[in-house]
């Protein structure tokens, strides 16, 4: 096949698992959890590496912040042979009881975002794979016992439209909304995962998403202890046991 518009290369990569972070910065740090990890291209936002676990080949590629891109990402490996995706990224926690360093993995995204409004309805549900999401819990299970959270997570656009609604416009609502998702129970807040979910739902393709906890605005507005953590090294731990995981029961 031709090499692809904006990841820049063909399927001749033979990696059916794809593990996705938003930053290019993070891509290496995860790849070297891998067996001969190696560099493979970089293309815009999207930098790729890969390596193997269990004898299979396993990609690491960014996809940049937020959801049009990591659409284009998910789209694109699709088309090279990419079946299974987990995210690794990080998120703010809403819910009182998700700290700074926890782990959170994603069963559901709320579509507070706009691309996957041009894949299908916003009644549609955002859900994370089951199989994908199972292993995902074993995993943080083992790298973090006690710190660990599932459940549904915020999936927005605007990063500064969640930190200073009240300059915005569109303030009240944003504001009103987040209140309806903390009492909802949402757990999280981040910027890609309802794009993967949505994707891959209509693809075909299983998705899943950890996320690393840097810290919760809602426990510093109540004046609870509020720790910040910018250690990813526990998140990418386990999606990397995962895709092990997963691969043996394959």
């Amino acid at each position: 096949m031709e090499k692809l518009y904006h990841v820049d290369f063909d399927d001749t990569h033979g990696a059916e698992y794809a593990i996705l972070p938003g930053d290019p910065g993070r891509v290496e740090k995860i790849a070297s959890r891998l067996d001969n990890p190696r560099f493979y291209h970089r293309n815009r936002e999207y930098t790729t590496w890969l390596g193997e676990l269990s004898g299979r080949t396993v990609m690491v590629m960014s996809t940049g912040m937020g959801g049009p891109s990591t659409a284009i990402a998910v789209e694109e490996l699709y088309k090279t042979g990419v079946r299974t995706f987990i995210r690794v990224g990080t998120c703010g926690g809403m819910a009182d009881c998700v700290v700074g360093g926890d782990l959170v993995v994603a069963t559901g995204a709320i579509r507070m975002e706009g691309t996957t409004r041009e894949y299908v309805p916003v009644e549609f549900p955002a859900v994370a794979n089951l199989e994908v999401t199972n292993a995902l819990v074993e995993a943080s299970d083992r790298i973090k016992p006690g710190r660990w959270h599932a459940g549904v997570v915020q999936c927005k656009d605007s990063f500064y439209g969640q930190h200073s609604p009240e300059r915005m416009p569109a303030g009240r609502e944003l504001m009103d909304r987040w209140d309806a998702w903390i009492k909802a129970g949402c757990l999280a807040s981040e910027m890609e995962s309802a794009a993967l979910y949505i994707v891959c739902q209509i693809l075909g393709a299983r998705a899943g998403c950890v996320l690393s906890v840097v810290w919760n605005q809602e426990r510093e507005r109540k004046g609870m202890d509020n720790p910040h953590s910018h250690d990813t090294g526990p998140a990418i731990d386990a999606a990397v046991e995962a895709v092990r995981i997963l691969i043996g029961r394959s």
